[in-house]
């Protein structure tokens, strides 16, 4: 089978992670968080903040930037480029390409591919499938985080089933705005025969009421040997709100919790 054929399974395992706007209540930095919750009422809490995204957030503008890293028994290849994503709410998104450098295959069967599986992803049947909600996942409290930016309740997260659109591993919940501060996990279902492991861990941060994505990165095991790391920042973004009427600027980037499938790379 041809290097660029067996590409498209691990694109699908880089988009699955869930279309949600990060939104939560801001308490005062003097409020400590709650001394126990029950998974149930932070998962409560997580879901309204993230329902007040869709009244909220009318557009958002930002740039990423994509490299990859294969190194296996094909030999080493690697890619960059650089993309200007817009988001109009609530279903609409598009990419322009500002430059890229590389391997040609990988931009071609990674990078190009992972745009299109966003632009699917935001069709109402997949966004539901993978929406991080009871109805796709069981929750429980494994304890909590404290570092410099605050303190998180840590989730683990177990799909009801094995789908593409899902992942399992650990969530941690913003202690203060009940918003996802980070995913880390691996696919439910396997994406391709050509991957032995995926290991998936995103990072995000908060701009105004909104937490956004800020880092990804996806470590992709092919199974007849090699590696691929593909890593996605964001930055420079504008971001359009309905309350306000009014443009916020600053690092960091869009409103999506991706799906497996729209952050893993595999260069086979």
């Amino acid at each position: 089978m041809c290097f660029g054929g067996r590409l498209a399974p691990v694109v699908g395992s880089v988009l699955v992670w869930g279309t949600l706007i990060l939104v939560g209540p801001v308490r005062s930095q003097a409020e400590g968080p709650p001394s126990f919750m029950t998974a149930d009422a932070i998962v409560q809490k997580m879901i309204a903040g993230n329902t007040r995204r869709g009244l909220e957030l009318r557009a958002l503008t930002g740039k990423r930037s994509y490299h990859v890293d294969y190194h296996g028994f094909l030999g080493g290849r690697d890619a960059e480029m650089q993309v200007e994503a817009t988001y109009t709410a609530p279903d609409k998104k598009e990419f322009k390409v500002i430059s890229q450098s590389g391997s040609k295959l990988l931009i071609n069967h990674v990078f190009l591919k992972l745009l299109d599986s966003e632009k699917e992803y935001l069709e109402e049947s997949n966004r539901r499938a993978s929406e991080l909600s009871p109805t796709n996942y069981e929750f429980s409290l494994v304890g909590m985080d404290h570092d410099a930016d605050g303190d998180c309740y840590v989730l683990a997260v177990n799909p009801r089933e094995k789908s593409k659109f899902l992942y399992k591993g650990k969530i941690w919940v913003d202690a203060r705005d009940f918003a996802v501060a980070r995913i880390q996990g691996e696919p439910a279902k396997n994406p391709s025969m050509w991957i032995s492991h995926t290991e998936i861990d995103h990072h995000y941060r908060k701009v105004g009421d909104f937490w956004l994505p800020a880092h990804n990165e996806s470590i992709t095991q092919v199974r007849l040997g090699g590696k691929a790391v593909l890593t996605i920042d964001y930055s420079d973004y504008r971001l359009t709100t309905s309350s306000h009427a009014t443009t916020i600027r600053s690092p960091g980037s869009e409103p999506v919790l991706p799906p497996p499938n729209t952050v893993t790379a595999d260069p086979h």
